[in-house]
């Protein structure tokens, strides 16, 4: 009876030579499809929390709800409103809860929650861990605005009497939901996943930069997810790879992970493609540029 044949060396290298090939290729290819299926997710969260973006105004006399995630204390501009709290759209339980359970049970969950009240919606599946908000509202979507975006008035109460300026007819800060006539609804920016809690998402108007303390996030597949206010919401790849490796970015270390610029200081794009990615985004919250540049393609 002829003996049994074992596998030689070589062959067993060349077994494990295929496994690793295939592993090389089939890993890469799972964790792209796991990513394309959590930004699925979303987008669909950030529709739904669009969605009651626009039911509130319909609610309210087309006035639009903070933009502050967990508002704000208003000034003694305006008689009877001194220290009045405006509430945010998101509410205080969002602001690193100890538990879910502890944000369930804690009854100040935002100006929104009448209308959307799921916890999981106001989280992408792709956040670092221990933040329960991860959606920001644009500066521009009556977030406190920025240098040159809004009428100067007597007092530092934003959030009532700081109505946006108008250039043409473009209104720059939006208070009211007709206020967004140029560009229409469909490029006016209301969300943006950030991937870690935050007030709101900064970006300048009057200057080609990067807020320090809102980088252009880049964790959704070196791009960004965010809505329009017209309800859609769509998927930006970064353009430039300035945006997505070139930035000086800093990292808080675990268990909550914010990631701002360095120093917080702001960065003007040194490239072509970078300076498209910012003036995109710009537009997007506030319409239009502030300052003179060159049409980028």
């Amino acid at each position: 009876m002829a003996g049994k044949r074992a596998f030689t060396l070589i062959e067993l290298l060349v077994v494990i030579a295929i496994i690793a090939v295939l592993l090389a290729i089939f890993i890469p290819v799972t964790r792209a499809a796991r990513e394309r299926g959590q930004r699925v997710v979303c987008l669909s969260n950030l529709r739904q929390l669009t969605t009651a973006w626009i039911a509130y105004a319909d609610d309210h006399d087309g006035k639009l709800v903070s933009g502050a995630a967990f508002g704000r204390t208003t000034g003694g501009g305006i008689r009877g409103m001194r220290g009045r709290t405006l509430e945010g759209w998101a509410g205080w339980a969002f602001s690193h809860p100890e538990s879910r359970s502890a944000l369930l049970e804690n009854p100040n969950k935002g100006a929104l929650w009448r209308y959307v009240q799921d916890i999981d919606v106001y989280r992408c599946p792709r956040a670092w861990p221990g933040h329960f908000i991860t959606y920001g509202v644009m500066s521009g979507a009556n977030a406190g605005g920025a240098e040159g975006t809004y009428l100067p008035q007597e007092t530092d109460d934003v959030e009532l009497v700081n109505f946006g300026k108008r250039v043409g007819s473009t209104v720059l800060k939006l208070t009211r939901i007709t206020d967004i006539v140029s560009p229409g609804a469909g490029q006016r920016a209301v969300f943006i996943d950030q991937g870690y809690t935050s007030n709101c998402f900064s970006v300048p108007y009057l200057y080609p930069m990067w807020d320090g303390d809102s980088p252009p996030p880049i964790h959704h597949a070196d791009g960004a997810t965010l809505s329009m206010a017209d309800g859609h919401a769509e998927y930006w790849k970064w353009k430039g790879r300035e945006t997505v490796t070139g930035l000086p970015r800093a990292r808080t270390p675990p268990p909550r992970v914010i990631e701002t610029l360095q120093g917080g200081k702001d960065y003007e794009p040194k490239t072509e493609d970078g300076l498209y990615d910012l003036q995109r985004v710009q537009r997007a919250a506030w319409g239009r540029l502030g300052y003179p540049a060159e049409e980028t393609p």
